[in-house]
């Protein structure tokens, strides 16, 4: 007993170092988890939420053996890799990438011989993450953990660019070819940032423009990594290139349509314009469906036009921006000579379902052009306005390529007649007869006139009567002033071509008489054509009394005008068709071409027609009339 104890007194034992160093590291151990406690409010699963424990990791699962080749702390596109850890932890981009946003265009200028590069977060495409689960809930009893979390990873990816501007040539009397294109390099994967010419081609996927445009398209599990690279043209071309790319998960935003079927058709033109048109924007007969189609604003379809001898467009005839920027007439807010181009709809020609219409005016005559059709995409607007994808963006369709008629100017079009609707060509004229607007008067009025007696003629008929009462089982009066219409339009209003255009189907008119700017045809041209009336007259004399157009020549009516008036109105007006090369027939009426080509006039005829235009058989010439007397040769 110690002396503590036998005095009765409770004694402190005397700790040794360690365990005094042992005690301090307890309480300070209690501290520490006093203070964690205060400070955060952990949260414990309870069992039903409990998943099963992951795999455990063993050092037999790493491979340790060095990949010095492969993985260089020099190379540009090395990014370390630590084991056990996701990519995300460590960082997924190099320095000097330029973040992509989902959809939007990112402009920029690069040098010849450079490469830019970019990065795509795959996050950025979440949206469609809830689409995605939304599946594997049905299949969560038949995949692994690892499938579900690569599917929810995978996405495809639409990769678009255009060119806006590139290198011009140092001396253009030398150098004759084009600017080269830029190239798109993709990689394959997330491990490989620098995507470019001096990449291993392994590893990425290359893709050269074409005509300004480049489209790419892959399904992608991690964030992807993109190059343009712009040539090395310094001996031949100075300047920059210009571009925009984007990239989205729901479409291409920048598309080239180059379908033959185009969307755009050349209708015609005279010396200073060309008018052309769209397909039908829609085939719905509801009226009101039409209306809001006829009613758009802004209208669905812009129009960019281009002299085809001049080479600013060469290389970029697939590129918005390369039109919006280049093009000589551009049909878009901003845009060169936007005011030369007129837009409107219509319901004029096949099918008279809504159309837009184009007028070019300022053109040059006697000059080729090339025509391209675009528009920019909003969400729930199809191609042809009935319910597409709601991807926006742009679209460049294939090109039509018109011509404009000489510098002669008796030739001029006109377009939006009152009663003959259909009508939208060039027609006989003289500039000092009037505008366009007089012009079309002119002959709107003078086929009205010549409609008034058919008028009185057809109240004769028993047009409400019976079934058993009417002329035809198959046709009423209703078709019969259809045909009588689309008839008398065509013979009272000529289609006029240059007297220069030496196609074989194209009857020469009033070849004695001045051009409106007083030249007349040689005495050589005038021996080669016969000395007969249809070759020294117009159709309609009153065009040569009134308007004076001088030498031209026509696009004549197409014989099976005659024959549905024919087939359409009763027998007893009188009417009737004499067959092809019969008395009559030369000269005054044609035959529709086999292959589409115009050769005849009718309503609604184009130098493009449409695709779902049949041609019809043909049938004869009118040679009678009734009341007033109709002839062969005029009206």
């Amino acid at each position: 007993m110690n002396i503590c104890q036998s005095r009765g007194y409770c004694c402190a034992m005397h700790l040794s170092p360690l365990q005094s160093r042992l005690a301090a590291s307890v309480v300070a151990s209690c501290l520490l988890l006093l203070l964690y406690l205060s400070l955060f409010s952990p949260h414990f699963a309870v069992a039903i939420e409990l998943e099963p424990p992951s795999p455990a990791i063993f050092d037999d699962d790493f491979d340790f053996s060095p990949n010095l080749a492969a993985r260089s702390p020099f190379d540009v596109s090395y990014e370390p890799d630590f084991l056990g850890f996701d990519r995300s932890i460590i960082g997924r981009a190099a320095d000097g990438l330029l973040k992509l946003e989902n959809t939007n265009p990112t402009p920029m200028d690069l040098d010849e011989g450079s490469t830019t590069r970019f990065w795509f977060p795959l996050s950025i495409l979440a949206g469609r993450e809830s689409e995605d689960r939304l599946e594997l809930r049905s299949e969560h009893n038949q995949s692994t953990g690892q499938d579900v979390a690569k599917r929810q990873s995978s996405r495809t990816i639409y990769i678009s660019a255009n060119t806006c501007k590139q290198p011009t040539a140092i001396d253009p009397n030398k150098t004759t070819m084009e600017p080269p294109q830029l190239t798109l390099f993709v990689s394959k994967s997330a491990e490989y940032q620098a995507p470019g010419p001096l990449a291993d081609m392994s590893t990425q996927h290359m893709l050269e423009f074409n005509e300004g445009a480049v489209n790419f398209n892959f399904t992608a599990t991690e964030d992807v990594y993109i190059g343009v690279h712009a040539p090395n043209v310094a001996d031949q071309f100075e300047g920059k290139y210009n571009f925009e790319l984007a990239v989205a998960g729901d479409g291409y935003y920048f598309t080239w349509n180059d379908q033959d079927d185009a969307d755009l058709i050349w209708v015609d033109s005279d010396s200073q314009g060309a008018l052309l048109i769209t397909h039908n924007l829609t085939t719905d007969g509801n009226p009101a469906t039409q209306e809001k189609i006829m009613s758009m604003d802004p209208f669905p379809y812009v129009l960019f036009a281009h002299n085809k001898t001049d080479k600013g467009l060469d290389g970029l005839k697939h590129s918005w921006c390369g039109l919006k920027l280049n093009a000589m007439i551009a049909g878009v807010a901003g845009g060169r000579d936007a005011a030369k181009v007129r837009t409107s709809m219509t319901k004029r020609g096949q099918g008279n379902f809504p159309k837009q219409q184009f007028f070019f005016n300022g053109l040059s005559s006697d000059t080729n052009y090339t025509a391209f059709l675009a528009r920019e995409r909003r969400p729930g607007l199809g191609k042809r306005q009935e319910g597409e994808d709601g991807v926006g963006g742009v679209e460049v369709f294939k090109a039509v390529d018109f011509t404009t008629k000489s510098d002669h100017g008796n030739c001029a079009l006109i377009t939006d007649l009152t009663f003959c609707n259909e009508v939208a060509y060039s027609v006989p004229s003289n500039p000092s007869f009037g505008n366009s607007t007089q012009l079309a008067r002119f002959y709107d009025d003078y086929a009205a006139e010549r409609y008034v007696n058919f008028n009185l003629t057809l109240q004769q008929i028993q047009c409400e009567a019976g079934p058993t009462q009417r002329y035809s089982l198959v046709r009423n009066c209703t078709h019969c002033v259809d045909a009588y219409r689309k008839w008398l339009c065509s013979v009272t209003i000529p289609r006029c071509e240059d007297f220069g255009n030496n196609a074989a189907y194209l009857q020469a008119r009033a070849i004695s008489q001045p051009f409106p700017d007083g030249d007349r045809l040689t005495e050589g041209e005038l021996l080669r054509m016969p000395n007969v009336t249809r070759f020294n007259s117009s159709r309609v004399p009153r065009i040569d009394e009134e308007i004076r157009p001088g030498p031209y020549k026509e696009l004549l009516p197409c014989d099976d005008l005659c024959y549905d008036l024919v087939r359409s109105c009763p027998a007893s007006m009188g009417f009737g068709c004499p067959q092809p090369g019969g008395v009559g027939f030369e000269g005054n009426y044609a035959q529709r071409s086999k292959n589409g080509e115009l050769v005849c006039n009718f309503q609604g005829s184009a130098h493009v027609p449409s695709s779902s235009v049949k041609v019809m058989s043909s049938w004869g010439v009118m040679v009678l009339g009734f009341g007033v007397v109709v002839v062969v040769l005029g009206i």
